[in-house]
């Protein structure tokens, strides 16, 4: 009991250093996996085994931290990697025979989102790439290609500039300070509407209702968020402030970004808060299984010590709603679509990226098109953080088709 009153005192904000310093270490092994999984991603590799090897991944580097202590860590969301039409996260069943036969072909818009967490503080990575041909690895993205991500990577940026709280990085006087912070902050629908104009300067669309959540402690879908370009029925709910953690994703697709449910087996999944007396010992053996191992993150079922008895368990936990699936959800024109995600700390000194995906190599992009609005031009060229002096200050001013290009990653 002792132990249950000390654990409720324990600051779990930003405004405990320990908390910062906890996502910081499983962003670290986030985008170490991201990265190794990127180089697996090859023509003719099937996608369940990316999946498998970059959760046996993740699982390896999280053992290496906290070690010795009683800390809970894990996976905050399993591997997932999504062909060119899928929007949300994929990851086969190795048990489902058709689509564990599914291969990596060249040219797809592959997205690989997974992440880690430690003591409950969860980070999430998503990153968008072009899987080349084994016969022309070195050549540049055809303009297609180069489109859909310039589209993503731009968007992203000035979406990040326009969730800082409204004067967070004024200067000037202590009046202009306080005018600028009296301001109030830019609209959801505003947002979409300055996104639309970005992704529109390369022929794309953004991906309909695209959501942004608040995280919290052993919660990746708090009660804030932001949805982008939402859909009939879909709203979204407050700005992000300072002393919070986001997961900031960015949805964008070469068609009309209007979106469907696919055929696919439902097998990435969530507990949820609701609680029912389950009837069938397959399925209490299930949940009892999913509430050890990944609390209330998500998990696929491929995780699960017997995938086939999970199939049949977990199907009484979602119709009582004590455990949420996900279903896979595609281009509603089979059009390719990239998707990038990131995790961010709002500190008093602007944004921190705890992870994102890496810069793209922007001479690798061949396309006539480029950013021409005056108003997103001006939004790529403000910072998301103050320079605390750790970064190199001198920086050439880049032309307009590179700008937004990020500044890096500002430490809080």
């Amino acid at each position: 009991m002792a132990e249950e009153v000390e654990n409720k005192e324990i600051d779990y904000s930003l405004n405990n250093p320990d908390t910062l310093t906890k996502y910081k270490t499983a962003a670290a092994i986030s985008q170490r996996v991201l990265e190794a999984v990127t180089g697996w991603c090859v023509e003719g590799e099937t996608i369940v085994s990316v999946c498998q090897r970059g959760d046996k991944l993740l699982d390896e580097e999280i053992a290496k931290v906290y070690k010795g202590k009683k800390i809970a860590k894990g996976i905050s969301h399993p591997t997932t990697v999504s062909p060119s039409s899928y929007v949300t996260p994929y990851t086969p069943l190795a048990s489902d025979a058709e689509e564990a036969a599914v291969t990596l072909k060249a040219g797809d818009a592959i997205k690989i989102q997974l992440g880690a967490q430690i003591d409950g503080f969860g980070t999430i990575v998503c990153d968008t790439i072009i899987i080349p041909s084994k016969s022309n690895q070195g050549d540049k993205h055809p303009e297609q290609e180069a489109n859909l991500l310039l589209a993503c990577h731009y968007a992203n940026e000035v979406l990040l500039r326009l969730i800082v709280p409204p004067g967070l990085l004024a200067s000037g006087t202590e009046e202009e300070k306080k005018k600028a912070a009296a301001q109030k902050p830019v609209s959801q629908s505003q947002i979409t509407n300055i996104l639309q104009k970005v992704v529109e300067s390369f022929g794309c669309n953004l991906v309909e209702s695209t959501t942004c959540w608040q995280f919290e402690r052993n919660e990746i879908e708090g009660q804030k968020k932001i949805v982008l370009a939402p859909g009939e029925g879909v709203k979204g709910e407050g700005s992000p402030d300072v002393g919070e953690v986001w997961g900031i994703e960015m949805g964008v697709s070469l068609g009309s970004g209007k979106v469907k449910t696919l055929n696919n087996r439902a097998t990435l999944h969530r507990r949820t808060t609701t609680t029912y007396g389950l009837k069938r010992p397959s399925s209490r053996s299930t949940l009892s299984e999913i509430v050890k191992k990944f609390g209330t993150f998500p998990f696929s079922l491929r995780q699960l010590d017997d995938e086939r008895a999970a199939k049949v368990g977990v199907v009484e936990c979602v119709r009582t709603g004590v455990v949420r699936q996900y279903e896979v959800v595609g281009d509603k024109d089979g059009a390719d679509v990239a998707r990038v995600f990131s995790t961010v700390a709002l500190t008093k000194n602007g944004i921190t990226r705890l992870t994102g995906p890496p810069t793209p190599n922007l001479e690798a992009f061949k396309t006539d098109k480029k950013i021409t609005d005056e108003e997103v031009l001006k939004i790529l060229e403000q910072p998301i953080a103050r320079n605390t002096g750790n970064k190199s200050k001198n920086k050439k001013k880049k032309p307009a088709k590179k700008a937004g290009e990020e500044e890096g990653k500002t430490e809080a």
